[in-house]
């Protein structure tokens, strides 16, 4: 893995997506991320996609390049143990990552009384406190409205977690800028930020809030169609799908181009006065435009365009499903130096990535495995803890922690 960040030590105490995935990537880094769970696993234990055997495929995918170790967190003795551990010295030490956030205990008052500079990032559901997930955020802030075949009814939500992986990245930004920050003055800090939040200033940043604040109409669904520009979905001769933007205007010349429908075009534009050079002229005759390809795309396989369209570089993609993405896509392989084909205990062997994440002068990435619960735990008492031997033993035979079995 890359060598960036080697030498800081970050502990991290999460949940679901946004907090594991900031681990993972400061992980992926060179940073030494410890993870501390129950006894028996924490809520992302048993989290679907699961394999035959019942072990999970989310929690080897959010946890890989972390240390783990197992901890009773209801005790005395384990809450003792898990402020030890965030707050033990070190220069490059001190920071703690969380969305578990407990008051009177595991939060920034109390834990900065053990250690003054200690930097505390915490991602909240809202910016009351109030739980939120990803799936409750979206149909909070209106997106499942405009997600969906065109003029579907209901709302449809999204698959992938987008606020979680964006609230992810910016609790690494937020660590990392608040570290920065201790080396001029040797200031901790507690940060915070919402899921929520995160979200409604995403949907500002893209315009979507002015838009829905000075607008008349309200944006609706528009299937596959790129919203505002030119972007369609077309059923080939071989009942496969293809994608074929359109959203610059040298994007756009190409599709026409390749199609050979340069006067079927200029032929629309005469008739409507409008010129398809522009992006949103383009959007307003979308259902135009596309009943004109509609008929080359139905005409031909994929296979009897790909070749030309990739040489002139035609801005298009495949519908795939992800099983046929694996087996047919060479950037989902270990032709892709960014993946390694690994062996993850009760799970099998297929592709585990390295960050995407190249830094020249750093070291190359190589993606390591995922913990097994508790795998570290005697190395962290010790190296971290600072516990001898009488002390480790003990805390095994008080059922204060556990080890590789978990």
């Amino acid at each position: 893995m890359s060598t960036v960040l080697n030498g800081m030590r970050v502990i991290e105490g999460s949940a679901f997506v946004a907090v594991p995935l900031a681990g993972m990537t400061l992980a992926q880094m060179g940073a030494d991320v410890i993870r501390f769970d129950r006894l028996e696993g924490g809520l992302d234990a048993k989290r679907w996609p699961i394999s035959a055997s019942g072990q999970s495929h989310f929690w080897s995918g959010m946890n890989k390049g972390k240390r783990s170790i197992a901890i009773n967190m209801r005790s005395p003795e384990g809450k003792d143990l898990i402020t030890r551990i965030i707050t033990a010295p070190g220069e490059d030490a001190g920071f703690f990552i969380s969305n578990l956030r407990v008051k009177g205990w595991m939060d920034h008052e109390n834990l900065s009384k053990y250690r003054s500079d200690l930097i505390m990032v915490t991602l909240t559901g809202d910016r009351a406190g109030r739980p939120a997930v990803d799936y409750t955020v979206n149909p909070a802030l209106g997106i499942p409205h405009i997600t969906g075949p065109e003029g579907y009814p209901d709302p449809v939500a999204n698959a992938l977690p987008a606020w979680d992986l964006i609230a992810g990245n910016m609790v690494v930004s937020a660590l990392l800028a608040a570290e920065r920050r201790r080396l001029r003055n040797g200031q901790g800090d507690d940060v915070e930020l919402s899921l929520k939040d995160v979200a409604a200033a995403t949907l500002g940043h893209l315009g979507m809030i002015g838009d829905a604040a000075t607008n008349l109409n309200q944006r609706g669904k528009s299937g596959n169609d790129l919203y505002g520009a030119y972007g369609h979905d077309f059923l080939c001769a071989d009942d496969q799908r293809v994608m074929v933007i359109g959203l610059t205007d040298r994007q756009w010349k190409l599709i026409v181009d390749a199609t050979e429908s340069s006067q079927a075009m200029a032929a629309l534009e005469k008739e409507t006065g409008l010129s398809l050079k522009e992006e949103s002229n383009r959007w307003a005759l979308r259902h135009r435009i596309s009943s004109l390809l509609e008929p080359w795309f139905a005409q031909r396989a994929i296979a009897d365009f790909a070749p030309e369209f990739d040489k002139a570089g035609v801005t298009w993609s495949i519908f795939r499903s992800l099983k046929e993405a694996l087996e047919l896509d060479k950037d989902l392989s270990i032709d892709n130096p960014m993946f390694k084909m690994m062996d993850q205990p009760g799970l099998g062997s297929f592709p585990i990535p390295a960050s995407p994440v190249n830094f020249g002068q750093c070291g190359a990435n190589d993606a390591q495995p995922a913990p097994r619960l508790g795998q570290h735990t005697e190395e962290i008492l010790s190296d971290v803890v600072g516990a001898d031997d009488t002390e480790i033993a003990e805390l095994f035979d008080k059922g204060i922690v556990a080890g590789k079995a978990a």
